[in-house]
């Protein structure tokens, strides 16, 4: 079972990774917001405790979010593996998901992390802002997006390093040269 977790700052090229990561190695993509909106739709339990909470414009609690990763993983047990994008954000919340993994005898394979400097990202973002008119592809908001990352991110990327798990991988090239940097690393664990 090959399970990853991708990591990048915003505008990386994480979506465009994970979706050839996906074809490839048929693996189940894991993203904790496409969770909870199933989770919310289907109206399960834990779907209902996170609209409650995101109605009053809170944040989903580790245990509600874990939960669901737990149900998404024994739904799926059977599958050649993961893909978490966007999870876990924190240190506990890695911690959680070795648990979670360990429970059904599996573990992460490695974390790959897109490096892409700061200023190629705002270029990638406002170019991306242009194209699609998202609201929040301006320099003010990417900046604060920039930095919500670093200070969440580089305690994660601490803890898969502990583990022998981290693996940075260059960002800046075509989409294919990327995904081929990616499989070399995916070659050393698998």
């Amino acid at each position: 079972m090959l399970n990853i977790v991708l990591f990048g700052p915003p505008g990386s090229g994480k979506g465009t990774q994970s979706e050839k990561l996906i074809a490839k190695y048929k693996l189940v993509h894991l993203s904790t917001g496409d969770l909870l909106r199933s989770e919310i739709a289907a109206m399960t339990d834990l779907g209902i405790k996170a609209k409650a909470i995101m109605d009053r414009g809170e944040l989903v609690s580790d245990d509600i979010v874990i939960g669901m990763i737990r149900n998404k993983i024994s739904a799926n047990i059977d599958s050649r593996g993961f893909i978490f994008d966007g999870f876990p954000r924190t240190v506990a919340q890695a911690g959680a998901l070795d648990e979670v993994l360990a429970e059904k005898g599996k573990e992460i394979s490695l974390m790959v992390t897109l490096e892409v400097p700061d200023d190629e990202v705002i270029t990638r973002l406002l170019k991306r802002g242009e194209q699609t008119g998202r609201a929040d592809d301006n320099v003010s908001v990417i900046e604060n997006r920039l930095n919500v990352y670093i200070c969440q991110t580089e305690p994660v990327i601490g803890y898969y390093k502990e583990k022998k798990k981290y693996h940075p991988i260059n960002g800046i090239g075509s989409v294919d040269e990327i995904f081929a940097r990616i499989e070399e690393e995916i070659k050393k664990v698998n």
